[in-house]
């Protein structure tokens, strides 16, 4: 938070980073994509073009993303030249799935959310290269369990349901326990959404998604962002990409 100018009488928000801001990029992509699946899945959707605003948004964002990236003025590697020429294919699709019918308006931003976090992390490699001026320092109290299922919800890979009174948590990559959840929830970092994450078998129920509150996504980027010596406890260290693809399910 910002200390506010003479005469207002509340605080201002401080803007986002450009780490973060990526983090919320990969966010609005999960959504997006959320929203898409949903509409497809009605047999007759009552708005066929109603995804198109969003994907409006969507490429706006992605503009921004990419401004604030460059704002920052890193020695510009190889990975980081990547990342802007990405940001750039993201901003394009983006606007190009507006006009497209719903399949194939899915298909132009199914991996966005992806795109997004891989320029997040190659963003955070690059600062922590460079003299780390945070504003504030990473949660200690936050463990490598923590940390991997914060960017396990960022990268969309987590939802959860409920059966019969019990609540189960399902993970596209690395796992993610019900109690770690909680503890995220308690902590008021993650969040599930309610019915907008899709189904899970044909006829099934929509899941909860779950996404990471604005807490959360500061959390996670002071934590990529961060000199592993201040990121983590000897013994521990934080490991953001996914290092296989699989599916669990942890109940209470």
């Amino acid at each position: 938070m910002t200390r506010p100018p003479e005469g207002f009488l509340f605080e201002v928000a401080a803007p986002p980073t450009p780490v973060e801001r990526l983090l919320l990029l990969a966010d609005q992509y999960v959504q997006h994509n959320d929203l898409l699946d949903r509409l497809l899945r009605a047999s007759s959707p009552s708005e066929p073009d109603a995804h198109a605003a969003s994907a409006q948004r969507l490429a706006s964002a992605a503009r921004t993303a990419l401004k604030a990236v460059t704002d920052e003025r890193l020695s510009r590697s190889p990975d980081l030249s990547d990342a802007a020429v990405r940001l750039e294919q993201l901003a394009f699709l983006s606007s190009a799935s507006a006009d497209q019918q719903l399949p194939m308006a899915r298909t132009l931003t199914a991996l966005a959310h992806e795109v997004a976090m891989g320029c997040a992390d190659t963003l955070a490699h690059a600062i922590r290269h460079r003299q780390w001026t945070a504003r504030d320092s990473p949660d200690q109290s936050l463990t490598a369990a923590h940390h991997s299922a914060l960017w396990e919800i960022a990268c969309g890979n987590v939802v959860a349901t409920s059966s019969l009174g019990r609540q189960y948590v399902h993970c596209r990559d690395e796992r993610v326990l019900m109690g770690t959840l909680r503890a995220l929830e308690a902590k008021g970092l993650a969040e599930r959404v309610p019915d907008t994450a899709p189904v899970a078998y044909a006829g099934g129920p929509l899941q909860d998604r779950v996404r990471l509150t604005p807490s959360g996504t500061t959390a996670l980027a002071m934590a990529i962002s961060s000199p592993p010596t201040r990121r983590a406890a000897p013994g521990t260290t934080l490991a953001p990409a996914p290092t296989a693809a699989k599916t669990t399910a942890r109940s209470r």
